[in-house]
């Protein structure tokens, strides 16, 4: 069953989407050639627990890590790793799912180590920019469809990408993952109709090759491309009001004005970005 979210509980995920995007602004200022994936989940670990969140991830069933760290041709799921060191022009993906006193936040986000080819920041860039297409038909009265319609349009028929299959967005509150699922391929006018105060993730990987996904590693967890091409991903944690599109995990009110349910986020935000930035200074 689908639940719309009351203001209050809307504002309760705002905080917990500050929260995560803290974690996000932490990462930018240690993710450098060099160090092991393993220290990724390290300071998130720290974060974590100084914001007083909870890393929903660990014990879900049975993964082990508050991060998924996810390293070029790997599509998601990655273990954080000790014996993986990162090195220049590397694209690593983090992902994570937070709660702050019972709300819920989803994001991923990804990162060039060092400096990355043209060829992977234009990767980067159409992941972005189909993150945010699809965030634009989050809108009541639109369709399920209509948001993958516009992510596999932009990315595989307009830029040649693979817009991957196996992997989709999800609703999200009161567990991590709630229906409706949200494909980032699909037809326009398809699926369910979208409603005031949904909350759902939106949330592209697109591969520079095919969009199939090698799923047989060991772990049981770990996608990667089928073919090697590398894979990236963006994600946000939104609710659709009649106002349009409410993102609740940005990690750039002034940039994402539009898309700010209330005032209280950039406080949040401001809150969060301080701890973030405390806990960073140990792994410098």
């Amino acid at each position: 069953m689908i639940s719309l979210k009351s203001p209050r509980e809307i504002e309760a995920m705002e905080k917990a989407g500050a929260a995560l995007a803290g974690m996000h602004l932490g990462l930018r200022k240690i993710i450098k050639p060099g160090i092991s994936s393993w220290k990724i989940e390290e300071f998130a670990r720290k974060y974590f627990k100084a914001a007083g969140a909870k890393a929903e991830q660990i014990g879900f069933e049975g993964y082990k890590y508050a991060t998924c760290v996810s390293v070029n041709d790997e599509i998601c799921h990655g273990f954080p790793r000790k014996k993986l060191i990162l090195k220049k022009g590397d694209l690593v993906k983090v992902d994570t799912v937070v709660s702050v006193d019972g709300a819920f936040s989803d994001s991923c986000w990804s990162y060039a180590v060092g400096e990355v080819t043209p060829e992977v920041q234009k990767l980067m860039d159409v992941t972005k920019k189909a993150l945010f297409m699809g965030i634009d038909q989050c809108i009541p009265g639109n369709r399920i469809g209509d948001i993958g319609a516009v992510i596999q349009h932009y990315t595989e028929d307009e830029n040649g990408y693979g817009d991957v299959r196996e992997f989709v967005g999800h609703g999200i509150q009161p567990t991590m993952h709630e229906d409706p699922m949200v494909p980032h391929y699909g037809e326009h006018g398809q699926g369910m109709r979208l409603r005031n105060g949904m909350t759902i993730t939106v949330e592209p990987m697109i591969n520079t090759g095919t969009w199939e996904a090698d799923t047989s590693d060991p772990s049981g967890w770990l996608a990667k491309t089928a073919d090697g091409g590398w894979s990236c991903q963006y994600e946000h944690t939104l609710v659709i009001t009649n106002d349009g599109p409410k993102i609740l995990t940005s990690q750039d009110p002034e940039a994402d004005a539009d898309y700010i349910y209330d005032d209280n986020y950039a406080k949040y935000l401001d809150h969060y970005r301080e701890i973030a930035e405390k806990i960073a200074k140990q792994f410098e």
